[in-house]
């Protein structure tokens, strides 16, 4: 097994796996398996308010189902607190409190960030107004001019994003009291020796402002892979709120059917087998020349 290689691979537990977490699950799960690495589970329920009870449970058992587990102890973002306020701390000098609410960040008019938040306007930089109270903690992005990041995607190819346009000053620690996401990521990636991220494409927006705090907090930025999403016939996103299935192959024959799916949607060909052992060996190789050609694609774009 390679030291150099670490994946991982993070479902939040919000409802059971369907059709399309389980294609983020298997191509991390291919990439490490095809680098001889190491492929990490961590359950990210830092956002408790939103954890179902027992879904962790399911997705752990899901994936044991399917052939697919942890090398390392499952990582559980809840009890990682302590970690998140130490980062925290480090980043006080860049942060800053901020009294405004969602509607009113809404109404500045400002427009969407690329992955659908809306862009923050700046309103609590200087300090709070008169009557405010803290709601969140932000951190401040380099001013226009001097925010560009980039970064090469191994599918996507070049990847440009200017934070201080595209994204806003980002929340840290939200209103109703959790570690945001984008530090937590981060946090724990660095935390675990994570050097590959594979994960749907659906996250490819927020990962400059994750790169942005790798710099600030001088830990390593990961290769990253965002693979496509998978949609409803409406051409939404496949989640819980759209509709999504209950991932439930029942026996090793519907374990394989399922697999045969994901590996279908992400471009492999990979022959009918009977087991989970004949499907793994049959994926490895097939994922690895897919991604020489992939990554060959994505640092030679044409034209």
């Amino acid at each position: 097994m390679s030291t150099s290689y670490v994946g991982r691979f993070a479902p939040s537990p919000t409802g059971p796996l369907h059709a399309g977490s389980l294609v983020a699950a298997v191509a991390s799960y291919l990439d490490a398996r095809a680098h001889g690495g190491t492929w990490l589970v961590r359950i990210e329920d830092i956002d408790e308010g939103r954890s179902v009870p027992g879904a962790a449970a399911g997705i752990l058992k899901l994936l044991h189902a399917l052939g697919m587990e942890s090398d390392r102890e499952v990582v559980w973002q809840s009890r990682r607190k302590a970690l998140y306020q130490a980062a925290f701390d480090c980043l006080a000098q860049h942060a800053y409190p901020c009294g405004c609410n969602r509607r009113e960040i809404a109404d500045s008019r400002l427009g969407l960030a690329p992955d659908g938040s809306a862009i923050y306007p700046g309103t609590c930089r200087d300090g709070l107004a008169p009557g405010r109270t803290t709601r969140s903690l932000r951190l401040r992005v380099p001013e226009e001019g001097a925010d560009l990041i980039e970064f090469t995607d191994r599918f996507a190819g070049l990847v440009r994003q200017r934070l201080a346009v595209e994204s806003g000053d980002f929340v840290l620690k939200r209103a109703d009291g959790y570690w945001a996401y984008q530090l937590a990521v981060v946090v724990d990636d660095a935390e675990q020796g994570v050097t590959d991220v594979v994960r749907g494409a659906d996250l490819i927006d927020s990962t400059p402002r994750q790169i942005y705090l790798q710099r600030l907090l001088g830990v390593p930025t990961p290769r990253y892979l965002h693979v496509p999403v998978v949609r409803n016939a409406a051409g939404e996103k496949l989640s819980k709120q759209t509709g999504a299935v209950a991932v439930e192959p029942g026996d090793e024959a519907g374990a394989v059917a399922a697999l045969q799916d994901a590996a279908r949607f992400l471009g492999l060909q990979v022959e009918p087998v009977a087991s989970l052992a004949g499907f793994w060996q049959a994926a490895v190789p097939a994922w690895a020349r897919l991604l020489s050609v992939r990554e060959a694609a994505s640092l030679n774009p044409p034209g």
